[in-house]
């Protein structure tokens, strides 16, 4: 199998959506050959779409060529709620369709990402109490959730 694995990859429901560090590194570490090292070990795994929260539209043009599906919902440092909804959809929206694999990516696997997650675990429906599915999260990513990803884990539930 070629390519090599994102950093950060973590797989939250298996087989069907991950979380990782921005695809080819972040900033100063970006590099060209790893990210086409990672979108072939993506296209490889099955992954069929991929949702980047970075403010810019880096690296879209490159999933796209690569046969995977672009999704960019710029997240800035400091959102509203509203743009926090509109993740949620996207969520909802590509994981609608159950032969999608989903990648999800921000330029580090932080509190807002695995928060993003948990919330999704809870809007789903696959976990109903949202002290659990915060639980749940932590365990899967590997790391404590802060107050900005607690508070997406409950955030505007439907």
């Amino acid at each position: 199998m070629a390519g090599i694995q994102p950093r950060g990859f973590v797989w939250i429901i298996s087989g069907r959506v991950a979380l990782s560090e921005r695809v080819g590194g972040q900033g100063l570490q970006h590099r060209r050959v790893r990210r086409s090292e990672e979108i072939d070990w993506l296209r490889e795994e099955g992954f069929t779409d991929i949702l980047s929260l970075l403010e810019g539209n880096q690296n879209l043009a490159s999933y796209l060529e690569a046969g995977i599906r672009p999704h960019h919902n710029p997240l800035p440092t400091e959102y509203e709620d509203v743009e926090a909804e509109t993740v949620f959809r996207s969520l909802e929206t590509i994981l609608s369709d159950t032969r999608n694999v989903l990648l999800v990516h921000r330029d580090h696997l932080d509190d807002t990402l695995v928060g993003f997650m948990g919330g999704y675990l809870v809007r789903s429906g696959m976990i109903q109490d949202p002290i659990m599915a915060t639980a749940t999260i932590q365990e899967i990513a590997g790391r404590p959730l802060g107050p900005e990803g607690r508070r997406l884990v409950t955030a505007n539930l439907v």
